[in-house]
C-alpha cells in the first residue's frame, strides 16, 4: 500500500505540475512576458510547486528531514540529472547577461544557506529573510527581463482555459504531495533508511518530475532558454521561496548531515553550472554524461 501511495503521489505531482505550468504560461503570455523571463519565473516557480507542498506538509507533520532533503535534493537533481538528460538530447546553448545574473542569484541563494543551516534551526526570521530575497529578485527580474531570444508568435490561450488548468493543477498537486509524503515516510521506516536520504532521493526526484518533463520537452524542441531557465528559476525558488515559506509556517530543525554533505554538494554543482554557462558556448552531450555520472556518485555517497 505504501508503494501505491508513492506511485499515486508521483502521478499526481507530475500531472499537477504539467497542468499548473500550462495554465501559468498561458496567463503570463497574455501579460506579454518574454520567454526567458517565463522560463526563469513562471515555469521555474510553477514546476517547483510540488516541492513547496511536500516540504510544507512534511514540516507540519514532524518530518523536517524530508522537508529539507526535498529542497536540497531537488536542486542537485535539477542540475545533474535534469540538465544532464537535457544536454544528451540537445546541447544547451544559452548566452546573455540575463541568465548570468540569474545563475549568480542561484549561487548566492545556495551560499546563504550555510549560516542558516549552521544555526541548527531555520526559524521564522530566517524564513522571512529568504522570502524577502525572493521578492527582491522577482521585482528586479520583472523590471529587467533582458533580451527575448526566442519570441513565440502563436496566439496565447484564453484566460478561462488557463485559469482552469491552474486550478486543476493545484488540486492534483495537493493530493499528490500528501500521498507521496505518507508513502515515503512509511517506506523509509520499513526499510530502515533515514528520512533525510528518502527526502534527498525518492521525494526530491519525484517532486522534480515537472522540471524534468518541462526541460526534456524544451530540449526536444531545441529551446535551450526554457530548459536552462526552468532549472535556474526552480533552484532559486526552492531555496528562497519554499524553504522560506516552510520555515515561516513551521520552524525546521536541520540535521548535521545537511551542513556537512548535502549542502556543500549543492553549492559545488551550482557553482559548476554557473562556470559552465559563463566559460563555455554550450553544454554538450559529453558534459551531460559527466553530470549523470556525478549524480549517480552523489546518490551512492548519500546513502552511506
Amino acid at each position: 500500500m505504501d508503494y501505491i501511495l508513492v506511485l499515486a503521489g508521483l502521478i499526481g505531482l507530475f500531472a499537477g505540475g504539467e497542468f499548473l505550468v500550462r495554465g501559468a504560461v498561458g496567463i503570463a503570455r497574455r501579460m506579454a512576458l518574454p520567454p526567458l523571463l517565463i522560463g526563469l519565473t513562471v515555469v521555474g516557480f510553477g514546476t517547483s510547486t510540488p516541492e513547496l507542498l511536500v516540504s510544507v506538509d512534511a514540516a507540519m507533520r514532524g518530518v523536517p528531514a524530508i522537508a529539507i532533503g526535498n529542497i536540497v535534493g531537488s536542486n542537485i537533481a535539477n542540475i545533474l540529472l535534469i540538465l544532464g538528460l537535457s544536454a544528451l538530447i540537445w546541447p544547451i546553448r544559452v548566452a546573455g547577461s540575463t541568465l548570468r545574473r540569474d545563475t549568480a542569484v542561484m549561487m548566492a541563494a545556495a551560499i546563504v544557506l550555510v549560516p542558516v543551516f549552521a544555526m541548527g534551526m531555520i526559524a521564522r526570521p530566517a524564513g522571512l529573510l529568504l522570502l524577502a530575497g525572493l521578492a527582491a529578485y522577482l521585482i528586479h527580474a520583472y523590471r529587467h527581463p533582458g533580451e527575448d531570444p526566442a519570441p513565440d508568435d502563436t496566439p496565447p490561450p484564453g484566460l478561462a482555459a488557463s485559469l482552469f488548468w491552474v486550478g486543476a493543477g493545484l488540486l492534483a498537486l495537493v493530493f499528490g504531495a500528501r500521498f507521496l509524503v505518507d508513502g515515503a515516510v512509511a517506506i523509509a521506516r520499513d526499510l530502515g533508511a533515514s528520512e533525510a536520504f528518502i527526502g534527498l532521493t525518492i521525494v526530491a526526484v519525484g517532486t522534480s518530475l515537472p522540471e524534468l518533463a518541462t526541460s526534456l520537452i524544451a530540449a526536444l524542441r531545441r529551446q535551450s532558454e526554457i530548459a536552462i531557465g526552468n532549472v535556474v528559476g526552480s533552484n532559486i525558488f526552492n531555496v528562497l521561496g519554499i524553504l522560506g515559506l516552510t520555515a515561516v509556517i513551521a520552524p525546521v530543525p536541520v540535521e548535521p548531515r545537511f551542513l556537512t554533505l548535502d549542502l556543500p554538494v549543492m553549492i559545488v554543482v551550482s557553482g559548476a553550472l554557473t562556470a559552465l554557462l559563463l566559460l563555455r558556448p554550450s553544454v554538450g552531450r559529453g558534459m551531460g554524461v559527466a553530470m549523470l555520472v556525478a549524480y549517480a556518485a552523489y546518490i551512492w555517497i548519500a546513502q552511506g
